[in-house]
């Protein structure tokens, strides 16, 4: 039986080339990483990514559009089901310059979202999928053009992994540190470089296979 899996993330997981514009292939992005990686072991599955460039976990960004996470991801959850499992990896730009944010609300904004997953309406007979929290890698100073807008996110986050880990306990779903295997990007200190996203999903993938062994 096909495996679903729905990771809804911000630019880590789009795949952005730090320093640049410019994205990296799906095949050299942690979700096709795991998703080349699970298919390889023999696992039915289809990635589907929902990542966007600067989404927060439930705060607005004053300028541009759409960034609130909270915002139509029930309907993206109707959309998507039958879903086997959501993949959340948010929380980095919840640290911008213009946000004052600490480690304690970036969690609990990711407690609204695990929320919003599970109350979405679905269609009857279609089950509730599993969730798995990733905390994002540690994050560095910031470097190059990312600077001004992630200035002192390095020292606001500071708890983040832990915090999240305390949500996922409360809510009972899967949690992964992602910090485990990677730090930030070399390059800009917030993203992820294609050596450290090869990393991420490889350790991904062995998570993901786990939980969806537990579902047979």
């Amino acid at each position: 039986m096909m495996k679903h899996i729905l990771v809804y993330g911000d630019s880590l997981s789009w795949g952005i080339i730090p320093n640049s514009r410019k994205r990296l292939s799906f095949d050299r992005r942690w979700p096709g990483v795991v998703e080349n990686q699970l298919q390889g072991d023999g696992v039915t599955v289809r990635i589907t990514e929902n990542c966007l460039n600067g989404r927060r976990t439930v705060w607005s960004d004053p300028f541009k559009a759409g960034r609130d996470g909270s915002e139509g991801l029930a309907q993206l959850i109707e959309i998507s089901s039958p879903l086997s499992l959501v993949v959340l990896l948010l929380g980095t730009n919840d640290f911008q310059i213009m946000h004052t944010n600490n480690a304690w609300m970036s969690a609990q904004g990711m407690s609204k979202l695990i929320n919003i997953i599970r109350q979405a309406p679905l269609e009857p007979g279609m089950l509730v999928p599993d969730i798995l929290v990733v905390a994002p890698p540690k994050m560095l100073a910031p470097k190059g053009p990312v600077a001004a807008k992630f200035e002192g996110a390095e020292l606001k986050c500071v708890g983040l992994a832990e915090a999240l880990k305390t949500v996922a306990e409360e809510q009972q779903v899967y949690f992964y540190d992602s910090a485990d295997v990677t730090d930030a990007s070399r390059v800009d200190g917030i993203h992820l470089d294609e050596d450290q996203h090869q990393v991420l999903g490889k350790a991904l993938a062995d998570v993901l296979e786990c939980i969806l062994e537990l579902q047979e």
